[in-house]
C-alpha cells in the first residue's frame, strides 16, 4: 500500500498529512477538498488508501465514503474528524471504513492506523 488519497477542505491538513505520509514512505497522489472532488478522483487515481474528513462542503465524507464503498468494496477508507461523535463513528463503520481517527492526530497515529488495515 502506497499511493494515498487526501480528502478534506483544510489545506492545513493537507499539509501535515502529506508530511507524515511522505516522510513514512508514501506517495500522495491526489488532494481533495470536498467528498464530490474526492469521489471523482478515486475513480481516477484508484489510490490504495483514503484519508477522508467527515465535515466538508459540496459532499460530506460519510456520502462520499459510502459512494466510494459501493463502487470500491475493497477500498480502504480512513476517516478524519474532530467530532468524536458515537452516532458518526457507527455510520462509518457500517458503511464499511476501516478505521476513524479523531483529529488532532500525529505520525505515530497515522502510521498505526495504515498498519492496521494493510
Amino acid at each position: 500500500m502506497k499511493r494515498v488519497l487526501i480528502v478534506d477542505d483544510s489545506p492545513i491538513i493537507h499539509n501535515l498529512l502529506r508530511k507524515v505520509l511522505e516522510r513514512n514512505g508514501y506517495e500522495v497522489c491526489g488532494d481533495a477538498k470536498n467528498g464530490k472532488e474526492g469521489v471523482d478522483l478515486y475513480a481516477e487515481l484508484k489510490p490504495d488508501l483514503v484519508f477522508m474528513d467527515i465535515t466538508m462542503p459540496v459532499m460530506e465524507g460519510i456520502d462520499a465514503a459510502r459512494f466510494i464503498k459501493e463502487k470500491d468494496p475493497s477500498a480502504k477508507i480512513i476517516m478524519l474528524s474532530a467530532m468524536g461523535d458515537d452516532a458518526i463513528k457507527e455510520e462509518a463503520h457500517s458503511i464499511g471504513v476501516d478505521i476513524f481517527l479523531k483529529k488532532p492526530f500525529d505520525d505515530y497515529k497515522i502510521v498505526s492506523a495504515i498498519a492496521k488495515i494493510v
